[in-house]
């Protein structure tokens, strides 16, 4: 059996000396994160203000080892991270429209932004992963999974976060972003079936915001939650993607994904080791993407292709899973 998952990323007390913490946990990346220091002192009042008042700064997202075509994921990720992130006083879709003008992008992308423009005066956004939901010659799904703190009435951070499948086409000198497709989870259900419960409770699986609201909706099938406990056992893992904010359609196909129907989870780091790094022993992902199949998905994709399996085709790989390890699951 595995080592505990380390808790990811770097923990930061944002809101000490007035009773009220928010602990803002950051998935470690190749360029970092930066997040506000806690302090080592006693809060004096003029310190305890300035605490109120301070706010996650997080580093932007770079690509790390062995991405396939970075210049793409970078893209994407620039413009989300331009829409969902704003200084005080820059909310609002026309301040987000000249900071998508000012990479270059067409403005209009910021009418597609969604949640990730709520009204709030000030806003910080994280990237946790970009991967790919598709990606061929001339066009691609690049999705970005986000955190992101919104100012609240005091002025302090509240933290959220979302997941946008960000479309892109190919062009010189660098792809178009041509439309933006933020998750939408759904509201929370009344009561939720005991996977879903434990799955929440699991800190060997680490979900990132869309993913957590995607359990919480109650429409994440029992077959994937019970596979994901199952692969807890052994592994700690960190989803990218479960329902929302992933393609309806298989990239490229008129097929119908298994993400939407709740029927399927991605998976781009484990034990602490990004799936799409040279650097992470292949024996860890081929022995992860078998556990999967033993745990019940039909259809386990990832950078190898794998030999045996119940059927011809449960295995399989592409360009668009050389970054994560998909699962999918049948009703």
């Amino acid at each position: 059996m595995s080592a505990p998952l380390p808790p990811p990323g770097r923990r930061a007390v944002l809101l000490a000396g007035l009773g009220c913490a928010l602990t803002a946990c950051s998935t470690a990346r190749p360029s970092g994160s930066a997040t506000p220091s806690a302090p080592t002192t006693a809060a004096t009042p003029s310190t305890a203000s300035a605490a109120a008042t301070a706010f996650p700064s997080p580093a932007a997202w770079q690509p790390g080892p062995g991405e396939l075509r970075p210049d793409v994921k970078l893209r994407a990720v620039q413009v989300v991270e331009a829409v969902g992130g704003w200084p005080p006083g820059g909310q609002g879709v026309a301040a987000a429209r000249q900071r998508v003008a000012a990479l270059g992008a067409d403005p209009a992308l910021a009418d597609q932004a969604g949640a990730l423009l709520a009204d709030a005066p000030q806003a910080a956004l994280e990237v946790v992963y970009a991967q790919y939901g598709g990606l061929l010659a001339d066009s691609a799904s690049v999705l970005v999974v986000c955190r992101q703190w919104l100012a609240g009435p005091d002025g302090a951070p509240v933290s959220g976060g979302s997941t946008v499948d960000v479309r892109l086409s190919s062009a010189e000198p660098h792809w178009n972003v041509t439309a933006l497709h933020p998750s939408d989870p759904g509201r929370a259900a009344d009561a939720l079936a005991d996977p879903a419960v434990r799955v929440l409770a699991q800190p060997r699986i680490v979900l990132p915001p869309a993913a957590v609201a995607d359990v919480r909706s109650g429409q994440v099938h029992d077959a994937a939650l019970a596979a994901m406990l199952t692969l807890a056992g052994s592994y700690g893992f960190e989803v990218s993607v479960l329902r929302s904010g992933h393609p309806l359609l298989v990239f490229g196909t008129d097929r119908p994904s298994d993400h939407p129907r709740g029927l399927a989870f991605d998976t781009w780091r484990i034990e602490g080791h990004p799936v799409v790094d040279p650097a992470t022993p292949a024996g860890l992902v081929e022995s992860f993407m078998r556990a999967a199949a033993a745990a019940g998905s039909y259809n386990v994709g990832g950078p190898r292709l794998l030999s045996g399996g119940r059927t011809a085709n449960q295995f399989f790989s592409d360009d668009t899973h050389h970054d994560h390890v998909h699962a999918g699951f049948r009703e």
